[in-house]
């Protein structure tokens, strides 16, 4: 094994990656598993989540699919419980659930935030926000207890810059989550924990995979990258590893934009 592998090796973890049963979470339960830990694949529907948990398996790592939503407590306790049946307590927890949730409305278009209703931010803040908080308490009492632990959240530059056109509660969710693992941060650093978020701009998942097609609309966006071109789940995994290991052990509190160079070039 070299020194970077040895950096970065998770042997022994368990790490819990919610919505990982496409996209970027995908890409980061397949690495972190790469890099030894025990991944419980979670997403709302089981079948996605444990083709992944296969993959992983068949590549030699190890994983087991936990089925839960969310945006519902009771359901997260589950998946927790699942998760301790069949691996042990979780060491690293990766909030990547989000978007508009597991079965967004797209009947209508988006609209503007002075137009919309609070049933329309629900979808918005239940994944992306309360989500990101059920997870996270249920993860850290044992954290506490064994005196190790890590939280990361997947954000989005909307939370960090804004990003209106009926995105408005998006951006307040994201904001949140960030905000929430800053607080995390201060009140379990004592006890060897961390918390971190990751900002990502535009990366490559089924959620976009009809704006990649618009060969115009992509040339505007990547107008706004200095690196010209979308991110891949790869490149969120990589940092998401850097979070999770001991590399990482005196960072806290921090959002770390992984972004193609889109906030500063804006």
């Amino acid at each position: 094994m070299n020194r970077e592998q040895t950096l970065f090796d998770l042997t022994g973890q368990v790490v819990l990656v919610t919505g990982a049963g496409q996209g970027v979470g995908r890409g980061i339960a397949q690495t972190l598993a790469a890099f030894g830990a025990a991944v419980a694949v979670n997403d709302y529907f089981l079948e996605r989540a444990q083709q992944v948990a296969d993959e992983i398996e068949a590549a030699g790592g190890k994983a087991v699919a936990v089925q839960a939503d969310v945006t519902d407590y009771a359901s997260v306790a589950r998946m927790f419980d699942d998760t301790r049946g069949a691996l042990g307590a979780v060491d690293v927890l990766i909030n990547n659930a989000g978007n508009a949730g597991a079965q967004p409305d797209r009947r209508d278009g988006p609209k503007p935030f002075w137009e919309t209703e609070p049933e329309d931010w629900r979808r918005f803040i239940g994944v992306n926000l309360d989500g990101v908080m059920h997870c996270s308490r249920l993860a850290l009492p044992d954290m506490i207890e064994r005196r190790h632990g890590r939280v990361i959240t997947i954000i989005s530059e909307a939370g960090r810059c804004g990003e209106g056109h009926g995105l408005e509660a998006y951006s307040a969710a994201k904001a949140g989550a960030a905000g929430l693992m800053r607080g995390i941060a201060r009140s379990v650093g004592r006890f060897g924990v961390t918390a971190n978020s990751i900002a990502i701009s535009a990366t490559e998942t089924p959620a976009i995979a009809d704006a990649l097609t618009n060969t115009e609309f992509m040339k505007k966006v990547l107008a706004s990258y200095v690196i010209r071109r979308v991110g891949q789940p790869t490149d969120v995994a990589a940092m998401a590893l850097f979070l999770a290991s001991g590399a990482s052990s005196w960072i806290t509190g921090q959002t770390y934009p992984v972004n193609g160079g889109f906030s500063f070039s804006m």
